[in-house]
C-alpha cells in the first residue's frame, strides 16, 4: 500500500508513524514544500521515500495534512492525478468549504472528509509521534459520497489506529468544532498575547506561572500557519462563538465591580459541569 503523506508535520507525521506500525506492506512517501520538513522526516524514520504531486497516480491513499486554506486549492488538483482506485483523505478543522470546493469533481468518490480530534501544541516533523489518535474521536462528513470500497479502506486504517467514528454533517461539523476547538484557541492566543503585553518582564512570567496558567496557554503555542486559515474559513461560527463568550466575560466583569460574590459563585458552580461532561479524557 502506498501512502502519500501531504504535510509532514505533527498531524501527517504521526499518521506516517501509526500506518506503517499497522500495515506491514505499507511504503509511505511525503510530500511537503519544506524542503527541511523532508529531510528530516527522512532521517527521523517516519516516511520511506521524498516525493512530490507528479507521482500521485501510484498512490493507493492520500493523506492531506496541510493547513484547510492549502488544502481548499489543492485537494481538486490532488483528485485529478490520483488513479480511481486511491483513497483520498484530509484532516481539516473545518469542513463546510472544502466539501463544497470538490462536490462537482469527476473524482469527488475518491474523497473522504475527515477531521481527527487531535493533536498537540507542537508543530514539524520532530514532533510526530506515535499512537497519537489511539482513543481519539474522528469525524466523518458526507460519508455517503465516498465510494464503498475507499470508505473501507479508510475505515480500516482508522480503527487499526484506534479511533472512534462519528458521522457529521460539514455545516454542523463547523458549528460545533467553533465551540469545543476554535474557541479555546482563541482565548488561549489571547490570554497570553495579555500577559505578554501587561507582564514586561519574562522572568516574573515564568516564576510566576503556575500550572493552571500553563496548561491555559499551552494551546498560545500552536502554529498561527495553520490557525489562521481556520479562523477565516469557520469565520461566521467563530464570530458566534466569540460573541456569546465575550457577553460572559463581561458579565463576569460587572458581578466583580458591583461585588456580587455570591452570584459569581453561581456562575463558577454552574460552570463546574463541564468536569462531568469531560469525565475520561485526558
Amino acid at each position: 500500500m502506498n501512502v502519500f503523506v501531504i504535510g509532514i508535520g505533527l498531524i501527517g507525521g504521526s499518521f506516517a508513524i501509526d500506518i506503517k506500525a499497522a500495515f506491514n506492506e505499507a511504503e509511505i512517501y511525503g510530500v511537503d514544500v519544506n524542503e527541511d520538513n523532508l529531510d528530516k522526516a527522512l532521517s527521523l524514520g517516519i516516511i520511506k521515500y521524498k516525493s512530490s504531486f507528479d507521482a500521485l497516480d501510484k498512490a493507493d491513499v492520500v493523506i492531506i495534512a496541510i493547513p484547510v486554506d492549502v488544502t481548499l486549492e489543492i485537494l481538486p488538483i490532488i483528485l485529478d492525478k490520483i488513479d480511481d482506485n486511491c483513497l483520498v483523505f484530509d484532516v481539516g478543522s473545518t469542513k463546510k468549504k472544502i466539501c463544497d470546493r470538490v462536490d462537482g469533481h469527476d473524482k469527488r468518490r475518491n474523497y473522504l472528509a475527515a477531521h481527527p480530534i487531535a493533536g498537540t501544541e507542537f508543530s514539524g516533523p520532530q514532533a510526530a509521534i506515535a499512537n497519537l489518535y489511539r482513543g481519539k474521536t474522528n469525524i466523518i462528513c458526507e460519508v455517503e459520497k465516498t465510494a464503498f470500497k475507499l470508505q473501507e479502506r479508510g475505515m480500516e486504517i482508522f480503527s487499526r489506529l484506534g479511533m472512534r467514528i462519528r458521522y457529521m454533517d460539514p455545516s454542523s461539523h463547523d458549528k460545533h468544532i467553533a465551540y469545543v476547538s476554535h474557541l479555546s484557541h482563541i482565548s488561549s492566543f489571547m490570554l497570553g498575547k495579555t500577559v505578554i503585553e501587561k507582564e514586561k518582564n519574562e522572568r516574573d512570567i515564568f516564576d510566576m506561572a503556575g500550572s493552571g496558567f500553563a496548561s491555559t496557554v499551552r494551546l498560545a503555542k500552536s502554529s498561527p500557519a495553520m490557525w489562521a486559515p481556520i479562523f477565516k474559513h469557520n469565520k461566521e461560527n467563530v464570530l458566534e462563538t466569540l460573541e456569546e463568550y465575550i457577553a460572559n466575560l463581561v458579565r463576569f466583569k460587572e458581578l466583580i465591580d458591583s461585588d456580587d460574590f455570591l452570584e459569581i459563585y453561581k456562575e463558577m458552580d454552574g460552570a463546574n459541569y463541564i468536569k462531568t461532561i469531560l469525565k475520561g479524557i485526558n
